[in-house]
């Protein structure tokens, strides 16, 4: 046998040669035996060493390579709530599941940014985004089973908050230090530290440093003083461990941080021991306040002013579900809280499990201001139990309150009682036929219904009044006279004048007779801001619930409506007088105890099963409007007998106690509110 160099050792046997391979790497070690064959030299840990280093090196580059910054962020860290503000621009809800708002850097006191840093990462204007200290630190805490939250810079926590998950383990962990990396060289410090203050969870549901002031405060961010700003400070450590309001030792905790935070700001270079020896009494943050929620009436005010962002705005429903919106509302909480008071009050006698009457019984009122703001409305007892708003409905007729309508239509347009003949003008001395069940006239003869007979007038109570005046008719509430003079001025006419008016197109009942005394379905929103240009001079504004809208305090567009001149100021003059004198002495006289000036219209149906009352004085309208339904099929039932009242009581009567009552309560309150910018 012959070595061969570089190759093997050749042999032969039986005639035939076969080559072995020299082993490359000596192991098991030759010579040795025992433990000391499995032993490997230094030389053969040194090359199994640079082996793996080579090895992590390219993986880590490979991973540094693919590891992206996510384009999509955590819903968790970019949902804000949509925050709705009373007219005076105090806060009355806030909707959206997480508590957060979001508020630029520069409305974050320096001191209170100083304290979040001299907390968290004192470095984080010089680091690469990463501490390789602290990742050391982390690495060791998490394979202990410690908090690697010491280990984060500031930029780590603030990937961990808007791209990843909260679990802690290597792979979590080294993505969060490759995208910290990457977003340090992408974006500014500032925004970063921005973006991480208004994602951290600062305990009682508030997400971001503006609702945690707010929460623990009662304030916004930018008026916190130095040390509210190291408590906040110290809530990023834990804030279930340090709320002083859970427990004693929560408190003793959250003490000892924020001294130790307020300490280190002055080792920072950040506080003056000056300043910090002003500090040396704990911040005690207030109790925790109740969430605005959607009870009572605050959620029918929520819809209604969300429908109104959607339907004037550029903002979509999905644009609206993000958050961070912050909507100025029209409503007055006075008047609000007033008006369910009120509604309350007056229908402590129905009683629904003793009187078949009584089931199903539907309040909706509503105030509306004559520049179109709605100020207050009723949409039933609770929010959460009845979601229908009773105040927005355009399923109840209007009844014989709509006839002011059609008395300023025949003021406007005059009246055609023959066939290719000449307008008359109408004034409210013309007088009519007052008397129940007269028969109905068109230009041609007498108007025909689909059963076959002649369709006649029909009073309340079926009185006959004789000759009437058109202004007395709408004073003391003749049917019969204004269903003529709708015949006489043309229902077409008097539903473009009820249009005008504000009255949606979708609302409007059959043009027949019936048009004229209310068969159309205005809610009682509408039906009171239609009242309301007779107060204005004519002037018309179509209601609206919204004032402004922002997002993260930037204005958004709203379309807001502009007034028209729906009637003359000689017209309205006419009707608002009719109206004044039906309070002073006419229909609607048992509301005169509500003040004086006051103007309004009872209004009923034929088949009793709406009543209204309808008014106003110099500051808004109000329209209020009872009937029974159930809300599954709402089939409108009749009003007699309700709350034990006699079979020939006025369907009217409720709304107008209910009417009454609240303007004496809030007919004299000056109450628009400004609202104030956040």
């Amino acid at each position: 046998m012959r070595a061969h160099e570089g190759g093997g050792a050749q042999e032969e046997k039986t005639g035939r040669r076969r080559w072995r391979p020299l082993r490359r790497i000596d192991y098991p070690r030759r010579g040795r035996r025992g433990v000391r064959r499995w032993l490997p030299s230094w030389r053969q840990l040194l090359l199994v060493a640079g082996l793996g280093a080579m090895v992590l090196t390219g993986w880590l580059a490979r991973f540094y390579m693919i590891t992206e910054v996510p384009d999509d962020l955590n819903s968790f860290a970019t949902q804000q709530n949509n925050v709705y503000y009373w007219a005076d621009g105090t806060e009355m809800a806030r909707i959206g599941e997480i508590n957060r708002q979001e508020v630029p850097l520069d409305r974050v006191p320096q001191p209170v940014q100083w304290a979040v840093l001299a907390a968290e990462n004192e470095t984080f204007y010089s680091d690469p985004g990463i501490s390789i200290t602290g990742i050391g630190r982390a690495v060791y805490q998490m394979g202990s089973g410690g908090d690697t939250q010491g280990g984060s810079t500031i930029t780590q926590q603030y990937v961990k908050n808007i791209y990843l998950n909260q679990r802690q383990d290597i792979s979590r962990k080294l993505s969060e230090i490759v995208i910290a990396i990457k977003l340090d060289q992408r974006m500014s410090k500032q925004d970063i530290l921005a973006g991480y203050l208004n994602t951290s969870w600062f305990g009682r549901g508030s997400y971001g440093i503006e609702r945690a002031a707010a929460a623990y405060y009662g304030k916004d961010v930018s008026q916190l003083d130095p040390s509210e700003g190291a408590f906040l400070a110290a809530l990023l450590k834990g804030a279930g461990q340090l709320d002083p309001a859970i427990s004693a030792d929560n408190r003793r905790r959250a003490e000892e941080r924020w001294s130790w935070i307020l300490d280190r700001m002055v080792e920072v270079g950040r506080l003056s021991a000056a300043e910090r020896a002003e500090y040396t009494v704990f911040p005690e943050p207030r109790p925790q306040p109740k969430a605005a929620g959607l009870s009572g009436q605050v959620g029918y005010l929520v819809d209604m002013a969300r429908a109104y962002v959607e339907s004037h705005s550029d903002i979509t429903s999905a644009q609206l579900d993000l958050g961070g919106h912050q909507i100025y509302t029209t409503f007055e909480k006075p008047k609000v809280s007033a008006l369910a008071a009120v509604v309350q009050d007056a229908t402590k006698g129905i009683d629904p499990g003793n009187r078949d009457a009584d089931r199903f019984l539907r309040v909706g009122a509503a105030s509306v201001a004559p520049d179109g703001r709605i100020v207050a409305l009723y949409g039933g007892p609770d929010y959460l139990k009845q979601g229908f708003n009773s105040a927005n409905t355009s399923t109840v007729p209007v009844g014989s309150a709509f006839t002011p309508l059609v008395y300023a239509a025949g003021l406007s347009q005059g009246v055609q009682r023959q066939r290719g003949g000449s307008r008359t003008p109408v004034l409210p001395t013309t007088t009519y036929n007052g008397d129940n069940g007269v028969n109905v006239m068109t230009p041609e003869g007498p108007y025909w219904g689909r059963d076959g007979k002649i369709v006649k007038t029909a009073n309340d109570g079926k009185r006959d009044w004789g000759t009437v005046t058109l202004r007395s008719a709408v004073e003391q509430s003749v049917n019969g006279p204004m269903m003529q003079l709708g015949m006489d001025v043309g229902l077409d006419r008097v539903q473009k004048t009820a249009a005008d008016l504000g009255l949606l197109p979708v609302s409007m009942g059959e043009l027949a007779p019936a048009f004229g005394v209310g068969n159309s379905t205005p809610s009682a929103i509408r039906t009171a801001d239609a009242y309301a240009a007779f107060a204005a001079g004519g002037s018309h504004t179509d209601p609206y619930s919204v004032l402004r809208i922002t997002r993260n305090g930037a204005p958004l567009a709203l379309r807001l409506p502009t007034a028209v001149q729906a009637l003359t100021p000689a017209v309205a003059g006419d009707v608002d007088a009719a109206l004044k004198d039906a309070v002073r002495t006419g229909s609607a006289k048992p509301a005169a105890e509500a003040g004086p000036d006051l103007a309004g219209k009872p209004g009923t149906t034929a088949d009793r099963t709406a009543g209204w009352f309808v008014g106003y004085n110099g500051q808004m309208s109000t329209a209020v409007t009872v009937f029974r339904a159930d809300l599954k099929d709402m089939k409108l039932l009749s009003l007699e007998g309700l709350g034990g009242a006699a079979p020939d009581t006025p369907d009217s009567a409720l709304p107008t106690q209910i009417w009454t009552s609240y303007m004496k309560t809030a007919g004299g309150q000056d109450g628009r509110g400004e609202a104030r910018g956040r």
